[in-house]
């Protein structure tokens, strides 16, 4: 909680600092690289950098945290605080850093702001920071000891055993361990970091869903080729389709992630779109490990069959589970050779889908399509709080601070 001097000062200052939070960002992040150009090299993603979505992340969290400790103090942003705690695990951040965006984030608000920056709003932003701060690093905490590992040893070295081409532009990867050290099982629907050296030496990590259940030697994950598009294509996955050959071997993290599978027993409801099949292909796969019976149906948008990642895996596991069901988009027409599933045309509309009473929903795909499959289930009386999504990269939306 905000001590009561700090409170009148953060409330009569949040709405200039939210005015200029993505410009405080924005010099946040290249005062501190300028000062401080190792924290680019395997923590940052330059790409994300680059088009400006991490900087509009990290604003966007300080405002909602900062919001939230003035509406609603005894309720701080669970979900957002989880969401930034296991990627930051998933990285290896360590508590000490909180240190060093600690100066570079306060030397920002000070330039930004300038004479505003009086030295009593300055002690109110300290202490939202190390709140927050402080808030992350006890999750952290927590997360490496889940996983009896400390921030150095999240990464470890595995091999690529294989390699496989599932779309045009989606390539699969099967992983395996190089040493005898016990792997610890991923939970259904979570993700591990890789980190790749660059052609000119940076390392740069990316997150991708794990699509399989482990099976103690194994892990598995799909990867889509990112084409720029008028930007640079995307480093990371150029290079794992291109360069990153079966035998290579590449550091990948333990896995993390806070959007798994509930386990309740309540019927399952996978919403996605594009190469955003991964995380539900990964809660399908544990779901037959276990010989759950839980009713699933599955809702796929795409641009056509042919563009569908993982849909070999994903019909066999559907068929192995006795209550589920499928339904496809296709943008370029309805036609599906897929045995037993439904088929449209267009983008997914999920207005006129049975669906089962009680279901926990899974959504993962682009913004837009989280954004409006998401509205469409609450018009029809979902309530927010079964509703839980994956964005790949910075979040930017946060609908479950709502």
């Amino acid at each position: 909680m905000l001590s009561n001097q700090a409170r009148p000062v953060v409330k009569a200052t949040l709405p200039v600092v939210g005015q200029h939070i993505e410009e405080i960002a924005d010099r946040f992040y290249a005062h501190m690289f300028a000062a401080r150009p190792e924290l680019e090299d395997g923590l940052f993603n330059r790409g994300n950098q680059a088009e400006g979505s991490q900087p509009k992340a990290l604003a966007g969290s300080v405002v909602v945290f900062a919001s939230t400790l003035l509406d609603d103090p005894l309720r701080p942003p669970g979900r957002l605080l989880t969401r930034i705690s296991h990627k930051h695990a998933s990285l290896g951040i360590r508590p000490e850093q909180y240190g060093i965006v600690h100066e570079h984030l306060m030397w920002a608000i000070g330039d930004v702001l300038g004479a505003a920056v009086t030295p009593d709003v300055a002690a109110a932003w300290d202490e939202v920071y190390w709140l927050m701060a402080y808030a992350l690093i006890n999750q952290e905490r927590g997360l490496y000891s889940a996983r009896g590992v400390t921030p150095e040893r999240v990464w470890r070295q595995w091999r690529v055993a294989g390699k496989y081409r599932e779309t045009g532009d989606v390539m699969g990867f099967v992983m395996r361990r190089t040493d005898d050290r016990p792997v610890r099982t991923s939970l259904p629907g979570q993700y591990v970091s890789v980190n790749l050296r660059m052609p000119d030496g940076v390392r740069q990590p990316r997150q991708y869903s794990l699509t399989r259940a482990d099976d103690g030697e194994h892990r598995y994950f799909a990867v889509k080729r990112v084409h720029g598009g008028g930007k640079p294509d995307g480093e990371v996955s150029n290079l794992l389709h291109d360069g990153v050959q079966v035998g290579d071997e590449i550091a990948m993290s333990v896995p993390y992630g806070d959007v798994v599978l509930d386990d309740s027993g309540r019927p399952v409801v996978f919403a996605s779109a594009g190469i955003g099949i991964t995380p539900m292909a990964g809660m399908l796969s544990h779901l037959v490990a276990a010989g759950s019976r839980l009713h699933v149906t599955l809702l796929h948008a795409d641009t056509d069959e042919g563009s569908f990642p993982l849909r070999r895996q994903i019909v066999g596991d559907l068929s192995r589970l006795p209550s589920s069901v499928l339904h496809v988009w296709y943008e370029q027409g309805p036609h599906t050779d897929l045995p037993g599933a439904g088929v449209s045309a267009g983008m997914m509309d999920v207005s006129r889908i049975p669906l089962p009473d009680g279901a926990v929903f899974y959504l993962c795909g682009p913004l837009p399509f989280l954004q409006s499959v998401r509205s469409q289930l609450i018009d029809r009386g979902v309530p927010a709080r079964d509703v839980q999504y994956e964005m790949f990269g910075p979040d930017l939306w946060q609908a479950d601070t709502e």
